[in-house]
């Protein structure tokens, strides 16, 4: 299927980056946080099987085929809108209507039988049901928007200028949401410049967003703005300064995010390493392990929380997510610092 998408892909441009659908970003982070849920799911899986006497693979195999499911999805995601080929995603709109009612089902049983909300399994099952619900409403929008199938006038899309003028080599604002995080768009540009020399027509032109002239009329219009707002009112006059947060106010609000998320997950290093110091002291102090029941196989959110290789996971993943929420506060502000010294 990708491949047939990328064949018939009726609009040629030379970038192959384009982003045609509606609610990309917000895919990508439901994605990702679904990817997060599968490696829990996986892991409250191991660890409960490692404490029965056999082996019970349904604990954790299944959610394994979730995950390798998943990171196929949006593989299979990427290169249908790249290609523009909306028509593909029908097929992964059927998955996550399947998903959707499967897991349903699921948490359904686990209320029937009477597992605990406490219990962590059932809290995965939960969060998976909002997962596939809210991929199953993206993709509606993305219907309702492109009106690809069950209408009669398709949208008619058309590239951004900066995608068709070949001097404009900054890719990032066109680019999916994990290349922007790990600037994977540049390594092109930086295997240029290990071999030779970079000059200024290997870096391009600036996108149009990012000129001066672009800049300088959205900070006039924001001071405009203010003038209209102090004609009434003789005492005071139009302030620039709340002209500059009118223009890049959104901007330095979504690097001042990114910079506390960052601080917060800044606290997980020191906690999880005390869960494991604490866990390996337990372990040497109690030599006898209890095994479970296999009737009774739910595991709580507390006994996950404890398991030293789970913390150790937990410690790796928000050390990678605390570095990239950095990364992109100090990008903004410094994209958002150039773009208002240019204005002004």
């Amino acid at each position: 299927f990708p491949g047939w998408g990328s064949q018939s892909s009726k609009v040629q441009i030379h970038h192959n980056t384009w982003l045609h659908f509606p609610g990309h970003n917000l895919r990508w982070i439901l994605t990702f946080t679904l990817l997060f849920v599968h490696v829990c799911e996986i892991a409250e899986g191991i660890v409960s099987d490692t404490q029965m006497k056999s082996r019970h693979l349904h604990l954790f195999l299944p959610a394994i085929m979730g995950f390798v499911a998943a990171t196929v999805s949006i593989v299979y995601y990427h290169n249908i809108e790249t290609s523009n080929f909306p028509k593909l995603l029908l097929a992964l709109f059927l998955y996550w209507i399947m998903a959707f009612v499967t897991k349903t089902i699921k948490l359904v049983r686990y209320c029937q039988d009477g597992v605990p909300f406490s219990q962590l399994r059932f809290c995965i099952t939960g969060i998976m049901v909002i997962l596939y619900g809210l991929l199953m409403a993206v993709e509606i929008n993305v219907i309702r928007v492109r009106r690809y199938v069950f209408f009669m006038n398709p949208q008619k899309v058309k590239p951004p200028e900066d995608l068709q003028d070949l001097g404009v080599r900054f890719l990032q604002p066109f680019v999916n949401l994990l290349s922007k995080a790990t600037y994977w768009w540049m390594n092109t540009l930086i295997i240029s410049a290990h071999k030779k020399p970079v000059d200024l027509k290997a870096i391009g032109k600036l996108p149009i967003a990012m000129r001066a002239l672009t800049n300088y009329i959205c900070l006039k219009e924001a001071y405009e703005e203010q003038k209209k707002k102090v004609e009434d009112q003789p005492n005071r006059s139009p302030s620039i300064w709340l002209a500059m947060y009118s223009a890049f106010g959104r901007p330095i609000l979504l690097s001042s995010t990114f910079r506390y998320l960052a601080d917060l997950l800044g606290f997980a290093g020191p906690l999880c390493i005390s869960g494991i110091v604490q866990g390996f002291q337990n372990t040497t102090n109690n030599t006898n392990t209890t095994e479970k029941d296999p009737s009774n196989s739910y595991l709580s959110s507390e006994e996950f929380l404890r398991n030293v290789y789970v913390l150790a996971v937990l410690l790796f993943l928000a050390l990678i997510l605390q570095r990239t929420f950095l990364q992109a506060s100090y990008y903004v502000t410094t994209e958002t610092g150039i773009n208002l010294r240019g204005a002004l």
